[in-house]
């Protein structure tokens, strides 16, 4: 049976992905009532195998943390991705050169700037861009998203995200697409 979430994204307006094996479809979820510097929101993946569907979901960051947010980076603000979907922009690469991850090499990315350094979210006008949003892991098993998140989508344990690129290893083409939405 076909998920239900693949209903939501696709009555949203959102291209589902569903012929082949290991097509996936990867959906951030963002929790409206999001307090500042906490994984309280979710990375899932829905996918066909040969037993047919499969959801995974692990806890997760959308937004930056409160250090990004108080010490901007960017003199425009700390970026926070826009709620759409993002065909194709991702491809596996090395996270800072370190490890392997999902890095924003294959497409533009909206995001919001916030600019006035405190824990609220500002979603004001939105800009696109090669900003360097990507797909990655905080520390072994965090519990604060603090420096590990500068507008990236951060899973917030180190096993999660592990299972999480296996399947991304699995996926038979080189591009990935991110859809995010906010409940």
């Amino acid at each position: 049976m076909r998920p239900p979430l693949l209903d939501t994204v696709e009555n949203l307006g959102y291209v589902v992905f569903e012929s082949g094996l290991y097509n996936l479809n990867i959906i951030g979820i963002r929790n409206k009532g999001s307090q500042a510097n906490t994984f309280d929101d979710r990375m899932c993946v829905v996918y066909r195998d040969e037993r047919g569907w499969i959801t995974r979901t692990w806890a997760c960051t959308t937004d930056p943390g409160t250090y990004w947010r108080e010490n901007p980076s960017n003199i425009d603000g700390t970026a926070i991705v826009v709620p759409g979907q993002y065909r194709g922009i991702y491809r596996i690469g090395k996270h800072r050169g370190r490890y392997d991850a999902l890095v924003q090499t294959a497409g533009r990315i909206k995001v919001y700037r916030d600019s006035n350094k405190n824990e609220i979210l500002d979603m004001g006008n939105a800009t696109d861009g090669y900003f360097g949003i990507n797909i990655h892991k905080a520390g072994e098993n965090s519990t604060n998203v603090d420096r590990w998140s500068a507008g990236c989508q951060v899973f917030a344990n180190e096993a999660d995200f592990d299972e999480f690129m296996r399947l991304c290893k699995e996926q038979p083409w080189d591009k990935f697409s991110y859809t995010l939405i906010e409940v």
